[in-house]
């Protein structure tokens, strides 16, 4: 039987929250989630750091594990870093890019807001993805740093002030134009995580949040059709790039969306 697992990597455990729709269209499927604890965040860092790291981690990462598929689930590592990875790698590669298309297909005000990293919402990527896809909308874009941060303290279990999460969304609703937004695409893998604290930020204003998970689930799931996998996923693994008390004190929520072993890279 095919023992390959999937891979998921991001910079921290924001990748999460595209492991979930895939398990449930792949319950056989091993997979091994990799988090750069020791380049995070990679919001704040540059183009050229991220260019170069990305690509050699996944180098180190495909030889240990030995994965049929990788997923950079990670916009901002996929935005920058995606063409270098496949072009040194002989593994299929799945990004993530910002779900702009679904958010324009559900907006009625044609003002859609594009929520990410700093590093994400400055990518000419995410332009040429409003031009084709949302050429009739108003997109507003802000880049938050602290709303990864929000999402990792949340997964470690610790409270954070909702006043935080309003901070954010103010970011995009005090832009000109902002009043008018009715879809939030959340860019950033992580912050689908936090996605009910920032329903609640949003108090009154009739928001929608979409990301890109169902549509990656389907993209492994196509690329891996006809595909052998094991009876059981067995136990997953999730390895980080430093592994020290902040990253054992996960244990629990790794634990519970289904990766029990620990390992450092």
């Amino acid at each position: 039987m095919d023992m390959r697992p999937i891979l998921f990597f991001d910079s921290g455990v924001g990748g999460l929250s595209i492991v979930a729709p895939a398990r449930a269209a792949l319950p056989r499927a091993p997979f091994v989630y990799a988090a750069d604890s020791a380049g995070f965040p990679y919001g704040t860092k540059s183009e050229g750091e991220i260019a170069a790291r990305v690509p050699a981690l996944l180098g180190r990462l495909a030889e240990r594990y030995r994965p049929r598929l990788i997923v950079i689930a990670c916009n901002t590592a996929s935005t920058i870093a995606l063409a270098h990875v496949r072009a040194a790698l002989d593994v299929p590669i799945v990004g993530t890019v910002p779900a702009i298309k679904s958010a324009a297909a559900l907006s009625r005000t044609r003002t859609i807001g594009v929520l990410g990293t700093e590093a994400t919402v400055r990518q000419a990527y995410v332009d040429d993805l409003a031009a084709r896809f949302a050429g009739d909308c108003r997109v507003i874009r802000h880049g938050s740093a602290d709303l990864v941060e929000l999402a990792e303290a949340k997964l470690h279990g610790h409270d954070s002030d909702p006043a935080r999460y309003a901070a954010v969304l103010a970011g995009l609703f005090d832009q000109p134009g902002g009043a008018e937004i009715d879809v939030i695409v959340n860019a950033c893998t992580h912050f689908p995580l936090v996605e009910n604290e920032l329903r609640v930020a949003a108090g009154a204003r009739p928001i929608r949040f979409v990301d890109g998970g169902e549509g990656i689930a389907r993209r492994i799931a196509a690329l891996t059709e006809g595909q052998e996998w094991p009876d059981t996923a067995g136990e997953g693994i999730a390895v980080f790039t430093r592994l020290g008390e902040d990253e054992r004190a996960l244990a629990a929520a790794l634990a519970a969306r289904g990766f029990e072993r620990i390992e450092a890279l």
